[in-house]
């Protein structure tokens, strides 16, 4: 595969997307039966990276959507992975997104789709994946993404859902899978985006959060998913949508991060691939591309940072899950972080802050006025 990382860093080859759609077309083949447990999420990973670049006038949106409604369960109103799989909320969620895209909604019974997802919430709030128990955080935004889309978050306990969430949460302000599980990248997106849509992004530990997941950053400029582990695009998402939603993108260099995963394209192919010189893949192409667009890459559609969706269909479909607002202090917080010694840099503008950085390194220094406590939306303007 061509890759030279200077070229890499000024250009995305979306046009060369489209020749990756017909890699599954071929069903006597043995990549095509491996893959067959994440078939309508594949789908829903190419589509979306598809759309972001505008490229999806080289699909076929009606055997598409029929593929769809053909592994919708009958009995239990739940979607599969393909046809004739057990229905599980991922595939739901993954279904409900390609044709939410798509227009199509009306293709599926959706009211056997809310059932399906009503039926899978648990005494202390929590959900499961599907019929056999599995239950994790994932699953709760599976849950709430997927019936917001459908305009029936009333099927669902929602506060009960927030509590057990909430209980997911650990002292460094991450979440984990369940109750006292380590934090990780993909579950605090999970977590955070459950609390977008259900509009209780105020029960977080916003900067001591945040702070957490700027540590994921690592002298590559990717991003890893938990402390000692190595970089992957794929964080690139789970991390820069946290971070959108806390209104804290700022908080880490977008331009480092923008270089490493540009060095993961392949220029063949324009897929991404986990880390340089890998194979390239559609999960790990479209939250490539969907992260480049957080960062503001120009000819890539603007994303969502909560439903990993085009925000064109956010807005058709009139949803507005809540994103915390990036503030006068957390501007100054962020300088407060890279400063060589705060004191020498902020000792002119003012009075002391009262308020103590999440590691405890120093005060955040001085803010003009009045002090400012840690986290507090203070609008530009």
């Amino acid at each position: 595969m061509a890759r030279g990382h200077s070229e890499l860093t000024r250009q995305i080859y979306g046009e060369r997307f489209p020749q990756r759609k017909d890699y599954g077309k071929n069903d006597d083949n043995f990549e095509f039966g491996m893959t067959d447990y994440l078939r309508i999420s594949g789908m829903y990973w190419g589509l979306t990276a598809l759309e972001l670049l505008n490229q999806t006038h080289s699909t076929s949106q009606e055997e598409i959507v029929a593929y769809v409604k053909n592994c919708q369960d009958p009995e239990s109103g739940g979607i599969s992975a393909c046809f004739g799989h057990d229905p599980h909320l991922l595939h739901t969620l993954s279904a409900v997104q390609i044709l939410a895209m798509y227009d199509k909604l009306d293709a599926i019974d959706t009211e056997g789709v809310v059932k399906y997802v009503t039926a899978l919430q648990q005494p202390d709030g929590s959900f499961t994946g599907d019929k056999w128990g599995e239950v994790d955080t994932r699953f709760s935004f599976c849950a709430v993404a997927t019936l917001s889309l459908l305009k029936r978050l009333d099927a669902i306990d929602v506060d009960n859902a927030v509590k057990f969430v909430e209980s997911c949460m650990n002292f460094d302000g991450g979440f984990g899978s369940r109750p006292l599980s380590e934090s990780h990248a993909g579950l605090i997106y999970c977590c955070l985006g459950f609390l977008s849509v259900t509009n209780r992004l105020d029960i977080v530990k916003r900067d001591v959060l945040a702070w957490w997941l700027c540590e994921r950053q690592l002298p590559s400029g990717g991003l890893n998913g938990r402390p000692e582990k190595l970089p992957d695009v794929c964080y690139s998402w789970w991390v820069l949508s946290s971070l959108t939603l806390l209104g804290r993108l700022h908080w880490i260099s977008g331009e480092k991060l923008k270089k490493f995963i540009l060095a993961c394209q392949d220029t063949e192919s324009g897929g991404f691939s986990d880390r340089p010189g890998d194979v390239p893949d559609p999960y790990h192409s479209v939250f490539g591309l969907a992260a480049l667009s957080l960062l503001g890459q120009p000819e890539i559609k603007t994303v969502n940072p909560t439903y990993c969706m085009p925000q064109h269909v956010i807005d058709r479909m009139q949803l507005t899950p809540q994103i915390l607002r990036r503030s006068r202090c957390s501007h100054f917080q962020s300088a407060c972080f890279f400063a060589v010694t705060v004191r020498d840099k902020n000792a002119h503008l003012g009075r002391p802050c009262t308020t103590i950085c999440p590691k405890k390194v120093s005060d955040w220094g001085y803010l003009p006025g009045r002090p400012i406590p840690m986290g507090e939306d203070t609008p530009f303007g």
